[in-house]
């Protein structure tokens, strides 16, 4: 594998994810930070003596700048790197995230960057995958994947154009501490923005320097706080408010709330003075204008964070060092780090659905609910009653009165048997039919898609003359929302409308649904559109092609012994393989006879050649 300059490193780390042994710490047998040995010893071996064992902890490092090299060396693909400033249709609407203005601000910002074509700009994405399927619930492996933008949106997020630049060895999950792991990354991006690499163009037949950016990153919530640097499990849990945030603390739910969607409304709009259908009070806050990148940057830049799992307690705040700001260009992005929609959309879905089926641990509505409303002192006629026997003496039981998104046993029937009688095409979705569970009255195994599904096209559907019409109405736009944004064209001078309506439609939900369904994913809904402006469609900003990709990745584990090791000589294997197929395929044999069946009897077509 090694002559065709794919080959991979494997850098030891600490057990504690404190430091990599590489550079300075190359020669090092110990952590200087938590006094780790690097090597696991033998029983009964002092260190020092004998010889040394394998790594506690290794990072699996496929170098990014030969697999560049590798790209623009096959003239098919170099072409296709050109897309986005030759053959994209530029007219005005958002097709693709060059025509975003983030993009185009970079290009204003840094005109030797922008006038090259080639240049890349780079998108990463990150989440933890068990590769042992489900024989385990513990082991999570790391992947750090990379895509490239500059190719056209059909072939952007394609399982071939994924590119593993990192591999974290598990069990444990790295945490806060990932910024460790990414070090190596991270110094070849500074390489390819500064200095740049000499790369053969097999399209232009020429050599030029050839630079990269990053242009955002794509996580799951929980990953997006290790990331960014921003403490996402606090009272202040939105990176795009920070300390805007007002939460509602539930004492009876234990869990804190963020009902605060009227701060986004015109300052008259009638909502604004509507005090028993929301909270009781009149809302006279205003929304916050999000920080740009240099005013972050500003606050974290004198922060100081001691890696690794030390045990040390570490400086309060809403921010921690970050490694992507060691980026120069990194401060001048509008967003850095994108929300995800599929897990956003899969968490609304299934609030949604849990609370109307009133669904076991997913259902919003209960009794400590109603005890919650009852400390807030709203809707009195939703509080717990207690029922006539707990009058008597005999024991305390209560009486939740029905609500206004409450199901009976026969709309609840309704509701799943038209889910259970839909059909659709082949390759549409999973099968329906499988998710409804008729004895229970539930819906069970749903997976993000299954939860894309239901929100773009089955809900609305399935809720028809099951529900009153004002809660109807209210569940039916927010899925319209999630419908609009998800289009491959949008026109932006409809997203300030799209705006508006989803934050009134969020307000409604607010005067219709319980306080414990305004949890950080639903109050994350309202920040999409302004994304969908700065960086351009969703589509190419989502995690369906990563979490397929590392679904192909875990089945390349052979030996469950080694299972990252499995992965990347899988990894390797395929990115080899796929590069003699692209060069094979233009080479001309010598020596052979051509079939006379070559061309149009072949399969190959010749009109419009």
């Amino acid at each position: 594998m090694c002559p065709f300059g794919l080959a991979y490193e494997k850098i030891d780390a600490c057990p504690n994810d404190g430091i990599l042994y590489r550079k300075e710490f190359a020669d090092l047998d110990k952590c200087p930070r938590c006094g780790k040995s690097r090597y696991k010893l033998p029983d009964g071996v002092m260190p020092g003596e004998g010889k040394k064992g394998p790594s506690a902890k290794l990072l699996w490092y496929l170098p990014i700048i030969p697999r560049f090299r590798r790209l623009f060396s096959i003239k098919k693909e170099a072409k296709n790197l050109k897309w986005h400033a030759d053959k994209r249709k530029k007219d005005g609407l958002l097709r693709h995230p060059a025509d975003s203005p983030q993009w185009k601000d970079i290009d204003e910002e840094y005109p030797e960057f922008g006038k090259e074509d080639r240049n890349l700009r780079l998108v990463l994405s990150t989440d933890g995958m068990n590769p042992f399927g489900s024989l385990s619930s513990q082991h999570s492996t790391w992947p750090v994947l990379l895509v490239i933008y500059n190719l056209p949106p059909w072939l952007c997020m394609k399982s071939k154009n994924i590119m593993l630049s990192l591999l974290i060895q598990g069990p444990k999950q790295p945490g806060n501490d990932i910024d460790v792991y990414l070090a190596p990354l991270i110094d070849d991006l500074k390489q390819m923005w500064d200095e740049g690499i000499s790369v053969f163009d097999a399209y232009g037949d020429e050599i030029f320097t050839l630079r990269a950016m990053l242009f955002c990153a794509i996580n799951d919530y929980p990953a997006y706080g290790n990331l960014s640097g921003y403490k996402v499990k606090r009272k202040m849990p939105c990176p795009v408010c920070e300390d805007d945030m007002e939460s509602t603390w539930l004492p009876n739910s234990r869990k804190h709330v963020y009902p605060v969607h009227r701060k986004w409304l015109n300052r008259f709009h009638p909502y604004q003075k509507k005090k028993s259908l929301f909270d009781g009070n009149v809302e006279e806050r205003r929304f916050r204008r999000p920080s740009s990148g240099r005013e972050v940057y500003n606050r974290v830049k004198s922060i100081e964070t001691v890696f690794g799992k030390s045990g040390k307690n570490k400086k309060d705040g809403i921010w921690k060092e970050s490694a992507f700001w060691k980026l120069e260009y990194w401060k001048h992005l509008s967003v850095r780090h994108c929300l995800d929609v599929m897990h956003i959309e899969k968490n609304v879905c299934e609030a949604i659905l849990g609370t109307l089926l009133n669904m076991d641990k997913k259902s919003k509505d209960g009794i400590k609910v109603r005890r919650d409303m009852q400390h807030l002192k709203i809707r009195p006629h939703l509080w717990p009653k207690l029922k006539e026997k707990a009058r008597k003496g005999k024991g305390k039981s209560y009486y939740l009165p029905p609500a206004c998104y409450t199901l009976s046993k026969v709309e609840k029937r309704i509701f799943l048997e038209c889910l259970y009688g839909i059909k659709v095409p082949k390759g549409y979705s999973s099968n329906i039919r499988k998710l409804v569970c008729m004895t229970e009255l539930k819906l069970h195994a749903m997976k993000s898609h299954d939860c894309h599904v239901m929100m773009q096209v089955l809900l609305p559907i399935a809720i028809r003359g099951i529900l009153p019409k004002h809660v109807r109405d209210a569940i039916t736009r927010l899925c319209s929302f999630f419908n609009t944004i998800c289009n491959k064209v949008l026109d932006p001078e409809e997203l300030d409308k799209l705006q508006a309506n989803v934050v009134v439609t969020l307000c409604q939900f607010e005067m219709y649904f319980p306080p414990s369904f305004f949890d950080i994913m639903v109050h994350l809904v309202v920040h999409l559109v302004r994304e969908i402006k700065l960086c351009g469609p969703v589509f190419m900003r989502w995690a369906y092609p990563f979490e397929r990709h590392m679904g192909c990745m875990q089945r390349k584990v052979r030996n469950p012994a080694r299972p990252e090791a499995s992965m990347i000589q899988g990894t390797v294997s395929a990115e080899i393989g796929a590069f003699i197929a692209e060069y094979m395929s233009r080479a001309e044999p010598i020596g052979l006879p051509k079939s006379r069946h070559e061309g149009r009897i072949e399969g190959k077509g010749t009109i419009g050649a």
